[in-house]
Parts: structure tokens; C-alpha cells; sequence
């Protein structure tokens, strides 16, 4: 289904429920509902554009409910682990190959990776419930998680409105957009990396600088003479 059968269709959800609506689908997105988010978000700002609603709230109302529902998969690997997979629906939205792609970029890039899992729609779910499994704490989940969203859902919703009335041209763009964001991901992703890994080399350098002044504190000192009266 293209993005203009789909936003016929959403158009129809969000008709009387112009809050409600993107906020009920946005929030079943991240539990498997077959609908892209971005298709929701773009939608939204068409709203927008037709004076239905305010950008700000609606930017508001989508980004809690994309909070919340990638939340879902997140806390599901988090209490039940990888043996959450052995649930027919869970098995079927997760699908435990893409699991163990996910799972080896988590375990080498596991910060960045959670943030980055936001600009590409297939790994969402699966990335979310891995760093779940790995044990990351919610906080951090959230962090990250409402970082990308920051950035991903005003700008869907401000090219929706911008384009609002050129359903035609906004289809071909959509492509071009998500690989923008996808750019910017990757881009934040390796100045996170970066600054990770140049705070490391600072912290282990002070630690070696620390290390160096206590083992010369704690030097016994010389015996009175012993060096200066050898023959």
C-alpha cells in the first residue's frame, strides 16, 4: 500500500479523533501494527496544514506516543529475555533472524545503535527488544530513544504540513527524506562514538597520571647516605 492509499485510509481514523487518532495508531505501531509510523507522523502534519490541528501539540501527542510504544518492545526484552520470542505474535513482529543480526551491531555499537534504530523503520522493534535482553536501564532507553525522536518527529510532521497540499509530490520525496534522516542519524551516531571513545582516552590517561603520583607517594625513601656513600 502506498503512502497515498495509506493516507486515505489513516485520513478516515483521524477524521473525527484528529489527537486521539495519531496517538492510538502511533502508540499500536510499536507493538506490530502494520502501518509505518512515518505514514502517521507525515499525516498528521498534513493536518496541520488543513488547520485541524496545532503543530506544537500534535508534535507533543505524536512523540509521547512513539516514546511509549517503542517502550513496549523494550520492556518486553527486558522482563522475559530472548525466551519471549518462543510467543507465536511476538516471534511473528520480532522475527528472530533479524534478532540475531540486530543483536551483534547492539553488542559492538550499543548506545549508538539504540538511538540510530529510530531513522530505520525495520530494525525498530527488533533493536528496541534486544537492548532490552542486554539488560539497559529504561532510563537510558529513553534517553536515547527521545533524542531520536526530537529529531525525527517534527520533522516528519513539518514536511506533512509543508507539503500538505501536494499528496503526488510528498509521495516521491518520502524517500529522499528518509534517507536524509538517516543520514543525520549516522552522522550523530559516530560524533557520539567520537566523543565516547576521546572520554575514555582522557579518563584512562588521568587514571595512568593518578596511578603514577600515588606509586611515587608511596616510594619508600632512600636510606640516609646509602646512595651518596658508595665507593
Amino acid at each position: 500500500m502506498g503512502l497515498i492509499e495509506q493516507t486515505s485510509f489513516l485520513s478516515g481514523i483521524f477524521g473525527e479523533f484528529s489527537y486521539v487518532g495519531p496517538f492510538v495508531v502511533l502508540l499500536l505501531c510499536g507493538i506490530g501494527l502494520p502501518i509505518p509510523e512515518e505514514v502517521t507522523l507525515i499525516l498528521s502534519g498534513i493536518l496541520v496544514h488543513e488547520g485541524k490541528v496545532e503543530f506544537l501539540p500534535i508534535v507533543l501527542v505524536c512523540s509521547t506516543a512513539v516514546l511509549l510504544g517503542d517502550s513496549v518492545p523494550f520492556l518486553l526484552g527486558r522482563r522475559y529475555g530472548t525466551s519471549a520470542l518462543r510467543i507465536r505474535w511476538v516471534a511473528r513482529v520480532l522475527h528472530p533472524e533479524r534478532f540475531e543480526k540486530v543483536r551483534k551491531r547492539f553488542e559492538d555499537h550499543g548506545n549508538w545503535a539504540t538511538f540510530a534504530c529510530r531513522f530505520f523503520a525495520g530494525i525498530r522493534i527488533p533493536g528496541y527488544f534486544v537492548a532490552g535482553t542486554m539488560g539497559m536501564r529504561y532510563a537510558r532507553f529513553a534517553i536515547l530513544d527521545a533524542l531520536g525522536i526530537l529529531i525525527s518527529v517534527p520533522l516528519s510532521i513539518y514536511m506533512g504540513e509543508l507539503f500538505g497540499g501536494q499528496i503526488d509530490k510528498l509521495n516521491e520525496r518520502v524517500a529522499d527524506f528518509h534517507m536524509i534522516l538517516a543520514f543525520v542519524a549516522v552522522a550523530l551516531a559516530l560524533i557520539m562514538i567520537v566523543g565516547a571513545r576521546r572520554r575514555s582516552r582522557l579518563a584512562r590517561a588521568a587514571a595512568a597520571k593518578a596511578s603514577a603520583a600515588n606509586d611515587a607517594d608511596e616510594a619508600p625513601p632512600e636510606a640516609p647516605g646509602s646512595a651518596a656513600d658508595r665507593p
